[in-house]
């Protein structure tokens, strides 16, 4: 394969999507890792600076490997949630901040969805992402939180599937939302139909 080929596999990032610092080295072995494996990364990432990243179907521990290299490849920059304690050691909470993770503090008035909704409309620029089944079995309901988080910092909902029949990772174009959480994930999990996980795909409404 080509380098032209092998750079082919990482769509490339539009301006107002948040990045992490330039590490040429890690990009590369991130892509690297996804030619080795025989992985794309395909679709085209919405030009915006604040958004809701969904990864769906999560149906194995694989599923972190692929997805991180792909970060990595790509340089986007993902925030995530993570306890407030890990914060406590100095050198951690650099590392932590650095890669994007959000201190939360489960004991605080304010629930886990409001900090996030709060840290998004902080920032001017982040890219909040989660996995909507909350684990690596096949549900027959999503968590709703990644619905109230988007809905109530106003940004969109980007989707990215894993399908391992292709060995793909597909971005979506940005979803807005409605005032119907139902019907909007029903929509959104409609999305994944044509995509298939390691161990199971998304389950459709009925």
């Amino acid at each position: 394969m080509s380098q032209a080929q092998g750079q082919d596999r990482v769509p490339s990032l539009p301006a107002a999507v948040p990045r992490m610092p330039g590490n040429a080295f890690a990009q590369w072995l991130a892509r690297s890792l996804l030619r080795s494996g025989g992985w794309t990364l395909v679709g085209e990432f919405p030009d915006l600076p604040k958004a809701v990243l969904i990864a769906a179907p999560h149906s194995s521990n694989w599923d972190g490997i692929w997805g991180f290299a792909a970060k990595v490849a790509v340089g986007i920059r993902l925030s995530v949630l993570g306890k407030h304690s890990l914060f406590r050691i100095p050198v951690l909470a650099q590392v932590l901040r650095w890669q994007g993770v959000i201190p939360v503090d489960r004991a605080m008035p304010l629930g886990v969805i409001e900090q996030a909704i709060a840290t998004i409309r902080a920032h001017e620029a982040i890219w909040y992402a989660i996995a909507p089944e909350g684990t690596r079995r096949r549900v027959p309901h999503w968590k709703t939180g990644f619905w109230k988080i988007a809905h109530g910092a106003g940004v969109p909902v980007v989707p990215a599937a894993f399908d391992y029949q292709n060995r793909r990772i597909v971005i979506g174009a940005a979803l807005a939302l409605t005032d119907d959480m139902e019907a909007d994930i029903a929509r959104i999990q409609r999305w994944y139909a044509p995509f298939h996980g390691r161990n199971h795909d998304v389950r459709q409404p009925d």
